[in-house]
C-alpha cells in the first residue's frame, strides 16, 4: 500500500495551491490527497462569486474537518502543510494523528510570538475589517503581493493572484491575533509532548507574512519535547515558496526527510 500524504492549504487560498508539489510527490510514489477547507471544495471562480459558506470557519472547525479525514484512512498518513495549513498539521500532531508532519511558513501556534512589522501589515486590513463587521474579507493584488509575492516579477506574481486568491473567513485571522489572551484558544497544543511523530519546519528567509524568525521561535518552542522537530529554512523564497521558481528544491528536501526519518513511499503502513 503507497504511503499517503494529505497536503493541507492555508489562508487566502484553494487546494490549487498545491498543483505543483501533489503530483512531483504523486511521481514519487506517495498517493497524493489534497482535500479543501469546509466551503472550499468549489473551483476558484465559485468561491469568489458566493464566500458566504465560509462565514464564521474557524480553527476549530477546520482541523477537526481534517482530523476526520485522518480518521478514514488505512494508515497514519504525512501531513503537509503551508501557512495555515502548517499550523493545522502542528496541530493534528499534537492529537496523535499522522505518521510525519512538514509545516512550511506555518502560522504559529498558541505562545509563539508572531507581532512582526511585516507579519502586522500584512493581516492588519483583513483583521480591521473582521473586527469592523466584515466576516468574509477579501485581499487586494497588492496586499498579496506584499505579503506573499514580493520578489517574483510583477506579471507572475499577478497571474498567481487571478489563478488562486479567494475571499477569507475573518476568524481565522482573529483567532490567531488574539490567542495569547484565550488560554482555551484552537491555536494551542503541548510543545511538550514527547508522543507525537516527527515534524519538520521550513520557512523562506523572505517570507513577510511569516518571517522566519516567527518559525525560528516556534521549533525552539518544542526543545523540551524528546519527539523530534527539525528546521530548515530556504534562501530568497517569499510565502509562495511551495510554487515559485525553485520550489522542486523544497519538494527534494522534504522528501529527503521523510526518507530519513522512515516514512518514505516504500516503508511500511502499519
Amino acid at each position: 500500500m503507497a504511503r499517503t500524504i494529505v497536503f493541507i492549504h492555508g489562508a487566502w487560498v484553494t487546494p490549487l495551491c498545491w498543483e505543483k508539489m501533489l503530483p512531483w510527490f504523486e511521481g514519487r510514489g506517495y498517493r497524493c490527497i489534497a482535500p479543501a477547507w469546509p466551503g472550499k471544495d468549489r473551483p476558484v471562480d465559485a468561491i469568489r462569486a458566493d464566500p458566504s459558506p465560509l462565514r464564521g470557519l474557524g480553527i476549530g472547525e477546520i482541523v477537526d474537518h481534517y482530523a476526520a479525514i485522518v480518521r478514514e484512512l488505512d494508515a497514519p498518513p504525512i501531513l503537509i502543510g503551508h501557512s495555515y495549513g502548517g499550523l493545522f498539521t502542528q496541530l493534528l500532531l499534537d492529537r496523535g494523528l499522522g505518521a510525519a508532519g512538514v509545516a512550511i511558513d506555518s502560522a504559529p501556534p498558541r505562545g509563539i510570538l508572531a507581532y512582526e512589522p511585516t507579519a502586522l501589515r500584512s493581516l492588519l486590513g483583513a483583521l480591521t475589517r473582521y473586527l469592523l463587521g466584515s466576516k468574509i474579507v477579501r485581499w487586494s493584488f497588492d496586499s498579496f503581493r506584499y505579503a506573499f509575492v514580493d520578489t517574483l516579477p510583477p506579471a507572475e506574481a499577478r497571474a498567481a493572484y487571478d489563478r488562486q486568491v479567494i475571499p477569507e473567513t475573518g476568524r481565522v485571522f482573529f483567532q490567531s491575533a488574539f490567542a495569547l489572551l484565550n488560554p482555551r484558544s484552537p491555536a494551542r497544543l503541548d510543545f511538550r509532548r514527547s508522543g507525537r511523530a516527527p515534524l519538520l519546519l521550513i520557512a523562506g528567509a523572505k517570507d513577510r507574512i511569516v518571517p522566519p524568525v516567527i518559525n525560528r521561535r516556534n521549533h525552539r518552542a518544542y526543545a523540551t519535547s524528546s519527539a523530534r522537530t527539525d528546521f530548515r529554512e530556504f534562501p530568497d523564497r517569499t510565502h509562495w515558496i511551495i510554487a515559485q521558481d525553485g520550489w522542486e528544491e523544497v519538494a527534494e528536501a522534504v522528501a529527503a526527510w521523510l526518507e530519513e526519518v522512515g516514512v518514505g513511499p516504500g516503508a511500511p503502513t502499519a
